[in-house]
């Protein structure tokens, strides 16, 4: 029998302007042990019918067909019903593990804690069951861990403990939206490794919702893709990635960034002075040496992509270009000045000369503000001779150059896509026309169209205005694709740089090879290949 079974399943949204269809007539099913990947863009309704599946969805929406879940029917079943459903039966893995763990409770009390609710255990038994499952998700030291708190451990650490909650009572199906998402290559590889055992070993049934080809083709058995709330294909792993029926699919495979294995490096830029220099620098938090002798340039017209692991300093690195974080040694110059000798108003007009994209517009952007007052804010604190209508002007036409309507100035941040609202910020970047532009992780949350646009938006207004860009991103398919030169960093050191495609091709370093290694490609035939090769080494 089928673990989940959905047939017709319909949700409508209550609203303020009226009823919203999100998902229509979706029919699905996951056996024991195997793994559906549900695909789509933002706005396909594939985490709606996660919610559904799982009896969460929020109390304006109204739920339709059927749903069973191991025999058991979803819709329409009672809160009683559902909570003993939950973590039983059924378990969930979300995308931001901060948002589903306690931040004042120790994780391995909050593990005791799932495992209470659904048996008959005493709390010694159930603290000593939590410390065996942190084990089994490969934490350090689980005994330690246990008493820590979740701001103690790293994300993909955090991650971890989320699926120990998940598979705490052995569920025979559990659904993971987006769980890897916001985790680096290495530490990705590693959760897929954990979930793909626990199918295999458990037979646990497993919905994968996702917009990353590659975890689908190194994760999925079958793969269902959806498009404004229908199912428009489905079909094995190999069906749907290698033969795609639906222009559809072929189209969002088509934006998939991919990583190369051959290939030759571009002309590089003419050799001019670099526009941002870093000689040398270390920069101490505490006892915690975040950089240690990171030295790096970067020229006009040319992308440098910053890579490593979380916590391999590459955000602190482009907060040092920026001037937000004073080197605790070495040096920082921009655009030839010496940063540490820039004060006052001397410092703002360098600094004038470097626009910033984040990763989240939604924390870049003020919520209070229309659009035109995003964009504009920086040439009212820099630029104070201009007029009103002259920044209205300016603001119009450098929207346009991120493919933006003018239309748009009225609107909140809130009112746009996530893809739109980080063209607002590239726009608010580029609103001074910049000689440099830092980037930290700019599409890492965005679907592989929306962030193919992004991207081609940065690429194409790099040509045409000379800025140079400091590319941060763990996304080493997009690095190899966007930047001329790369930098790997590894715990806060230079562990290699060159230009991007030999040094991704023939990488000097085991640490490099390691993160090439660890990227899965939307290839369902060549990631097992590769997986299979990576295990024998292993084993040698």
């Amino acid at each position: 029998m089928n673990i989940l079974q959905i047939e017709g399943l319909g949700v409508t949204f209550s609203t303020d302007t009226g009823e919203v269809p999100a998902v229509r007539e979706v029919s699905l099913h996951v056996r024991p042990g195997e793994t559906l990947a549900l695909v789509g863009e933002s706005g396909s309704g594939k985490s709606t019918v996660a919610l559904a599946a799982m009896g969460l969805l929020p109390g304006n929406a109204r739920a339709s067909g059927r749903v069973t879940v191991d025999g058991t029917e979803v819709v329409g079943a009672g809160e009683v019903e559902l909570a003993r459903l939950r973590g039983r039966t059924a378990s969930m893995v979300f995308q931001e593990p901060a948002t589903a763990l306690d931040p004042l409770t120790r994780v391995g009390k909050q593990i005791a804690e799932v495992v209470r609710n659904h048996r008959s255990v005493s709390r010694a038994e159930a603290a000593r069951e939590a410390v065996g499952l942190l084990r089994r998700v490969g934490i350090p030291e689980p005994e330690r861990r246990a008493s820590a708190f979740p701001f103690q451990l790293s994300g993909g650490q955090r991650q971890r403990v989320v699926i120990a909650m998940a598979i705490a009572n052995s569920p025979g199906l559990l659904i993971a939206d987006e769980p890897t998402t916001a985790l680096d290559v290495t530490v990705q590889a590693e959760i897929l490794d954990l979930l793909r055992g626990l199918a295999a070993d458990s037979g646990t049934g497993v919905l994968l919702v996702t917009h990353n080809m590659g975890v689908v083709a190194d994760f999925a058995d079958r793969v269902a893709v959806m498009l404004r709330g229908e199912v428009v294909e489905t079909g094995s792993v190999e069906e749907v990635l290698l033969r795609p029926r639906h222009e559809y699919t072929r189209r969002l495979l088509a934006a998939v960034p991919r990583l190369k294995f051959s290939g030759e490096d571009p002309e590089p830029p003419a050799q001019d002075a670099p526009v941002v220099r870093l000689r040398d620098v270390s920069v101490h938090y505490g006892r915690v040496q975040a950089l240690d002798g990171v030295t790096l340039d970067v020229r006009p017209g040319e992308t440098v992509g910053l890579v490593g692991e979380s916590g391999s300093g590459k955000s602190t690195a482009a907060r040092v270009a920026l001037g937000l974080l004073p080197p605790s040694s070495g040096s920082v110059s921009l655009f030839g000045t010496d940063l540490s000798r820039a004060r006052g108003r001397a410092r703002r007009a360098l600094l004038s000369g470097v626009g910033v994209v984040l990763q989240d517009p939604v924390a870049s952007l003020d919520a209070r503000m229309s659009v035109a007052e995003c964009v504009a804010e920086p040439l009212r604190m820099h630029r104070g001779g201009m007029s009103a209508a002259e920044r209205r002007e300016r603001v119009g036409d450098v929207l346009e150059l991120v493919r933006l309507s003018r239309e748009l100035m009225g609107r909140g941040p809130r009112e746009l896509s996530g893809g739109q609202r980080q063209r607002v910020s590239l726009a608010r970047a580029l609103v001074l026309r910049p000689r440099l532009l830092v980037a930290d992780e700019p599409t890492s949350a965005l679907d592989v169209s929306v962030q193919r646009t992004v991207l081609e938006v940065i690429a194409e207004l790099q040509r045409e205005l000379g800025f140079a860009c400091l590319f941060v991103s763990h996304d080493l398919a997009v690095v190899q694709e966007f930047a001329q030169r790369v930098v790997v960093l590894r715990s806060g050191r230079v562990e290699e740089q060159g230009p991007t495609m030999s040094t991704l091709l023939r990488p000097e370093t085991e640490y490099t090879r390691r993160l090439i290694a660890a990227v899965p490609v939307p290839d369902p035939v060549v990631q097992r290949r590769r997986r299979e090769s990576l295990e024998t080494e292993a084993t040698a």
